[in-house]
């Protein structure tokens, strides 16, 4: 089968809340964007349940139906969208290569897009424990008790018992803040000590809703489906024993991925994999290319942030491609 060639001026990858929002404003900007929905369209939210901190919804919005409604007003301009995965990408030169198969098991290349600016939407993943209980509804209890963003999550704990999964900063963190709102924080960590700083420990420690179990591991999470979590299966690893333990809700805290294995030795990362750019810019090394949301935030990463770097990723591709064509325009010889 021959390969079929898509050439577009804005090839925006991930459809998240950065994706889509660059989508909007490219195509209102009549850069008739194409979309490279990747593996989770729609992003993280799609297994989230309430929404309640995107501005404009007063009542709060379920995570899927924000989605939609970011992709219906993209489509409503023109956005196209394409569900090819992207196999490889290619950034040594403009338009940039990006080589797009029906699916990952697919060992043939169906499509070659051709990208004279390239938006990175691509997100990123949080580390998961692997155990019974944990994955989305309806398989286990993730968006209902189960999260990884106590930002996101922690207003629907108020006064009952959580648990927090983890030992680093973005454990004690997250343990920090569930304080305001849940009426016991236990942090479960499977070593005898923690890796954050030692500030964030004493914190910690020091606080009076936080109880630490040290050497301990969370090996199922048990509850109904009306009720979601009720109870955590914990192992304690230096004496064998099991126990179950009641909680409400369990935030693993184990960090975060970032979904830019495809850019790694074309595009300037840090050692954990983020994007980086370049100062208030959403640009990245190579000209032309862009990176927005959770692929190049690792602080913030919220949805309603991540639409603002989206928003500003297609501004500077608009003016990127506004700039090239000016130079052009310069250097062509006048007609005699």
């Amino acid at each position: 089968m021959p390969e079929k060639i898509i050439g577009r001026k804005v090839v925006i990858l991930g459809s998240g809340p950065a994706g889509l929002t660059a989508a909007i404003y490219a195509s209102r900007a009549q850069l008739e964007p194409l979309v490279v929905d990747g593996p989770q369209p729609g992003g993280q939210l799609t297994i989230t349940t309430d929404v309640e901190n995107y501005p404009g919804f007063a009542d709060g919005i379920m995570g899927p139906a924000l989605m939609t409604e970011f992709r219906t007003q993209a489509e409503r301009f023109g956005t196209e969208f394409s569900n090819l995965w992207i196999s490889e990408v290619d950034l040594s030169a403009r338009p940039f290569t990006l080589h797009g198969k029906e699916s990952p098991e697919s060992d043939e290349v169906s499509a070659i897009i051709k990208a004279e600016t390239l938006i990175i939407s691509t997100g990123a993943s949080a580390k998961w424990l692997g155990i019974p209980g944990e994955a989305p509804v309806p398989e286990g209890f993730g968006g209902n008790g189960v999260s990884a963003c106590a930002t996101c999550d922690g207003f629907f704990f108020r006064d009952v018992p959580i648990i927090v999964v983890g030992g680093g900063d973005t454990a004690m963190e997250e343990a920090l803040f569930l304080t305001r709102f849940a009426s016991k924080v236990t942090v479960v960590h499977r070593r005898d000590e923690f890796r954050a700083s030692k500030i964030m420990q004493d914190r910690v420690l020091e606080h009076d809703k936080i109880e630490v179990l040290w050497n301990t591991e969370v090996r199922e999470i048990l509850g109904t489906k009306d009720k979601g979590v009720e109870s955590a299966r914990l192992f304690n690893n230096v004496t064998n024993e099991e126990s179950d333990h009641a909680t409400r809700g369990v935030f693993v805290a184990i960090g975060h991925k970032p979904n830019t294995e495809l850019f790694r030795g074309q595009l300037d990362m840090d050692e954990v994999g983020y994007l980086i750019t370049e100062g208030r810019t959403m640009r990245t090394n190579i000209p032309g290319v862009f990176a927005c949301g959770d692929a190049q935030d690792s602080y913030y990463r919220q949805a309603v942030t991540a639409a603002g770097t989206g928003c500003m990723a297609a501004i500077d591709a608009e003016r990127f491609l506004a700039e090239q064509e000016h130079e052009a325009a310069a250097t062509t010889p006048a007609a005699v």
